[in-house]
């Protein structure tokens, strides 16, 4: 029949639709946790993103400093693009993803950094979010979380670290200046 497609063949989605994504839902553990930041990151660089929104009491648990999230953040960072990161404190991350920083210096003009410190640790969003897809820790301890490209679930998250960032103040120069 003509315009059928055969069933080994993918499908393309329609201009404008969301991605259906391999790693909806649920997860647990902190391997899972960071898999899918990786391959969030991979996403990102791979279908554009126009900004990514990280926020975690730490970075501790991140897979940022790995090569290949460095390779998918290269990927990514193109004009016009932007990053909000927030946390409670960045020392953690220094000390633990030198990758991450020194790619941080490089891309100084898409990133904005804040730290909150207004927030229990236990309120403290974990969370990745951009305009395509979600993903939320609930439980620290565990590192269970949800992962989602539903429009009303990145909508509350995002409000939710709105209000953290408007608590924040500027943190995480990309180089520190004196005499």
């Amino acid at each position: 029949m003509a315009g059928d497609q055969a069933p080994d063949q993918p499908s393309t989605p329609p201009a404008g639709a969301v991605p259906v994504w391999p790693f909806e839902g649920r997860f647990e553990g902190r391997e899972a946790f960071a898999e899918r930041i990786r391959q969030a990151l991979a996403a990102a660089a791979r279908e554009g993103w126009r900004e990514l929104f990280l926020c975690d009491e730490n970075f501790e648990d991140w897979p940022l400093g790995e090569r290949s999230v460095i390779e998918s953040l290269s990927g990514w960072s193109r004009g016009g693009r932007r990053m909000l990161l927030l946390a409670t404190s960045y020392e953690e991350l220094k000390r633990r993803h030198h990758r991450f920083v020194h790619w941080r210096q490089t891309w100084d003009h898409l990133i904005e950094a804040r730290a909150c410190r207004s927030r229990s640790v236990s309120e403290w969003p974990s969370a990745l979010w951009s305009p395509a897809w979600a993903l939320q820790r609930l439980d620290l301890q565990r590192s269970t979380g949800i992962c989602s490209a539903l429009p009303e679930r990145r909508v509350a998250l995002r409000e939710l670290l709105d209000e953290c960032w408007r608590r924040g103040s500027p943190a995480f120069p990309a180089s520190t200046l004196g005499l």
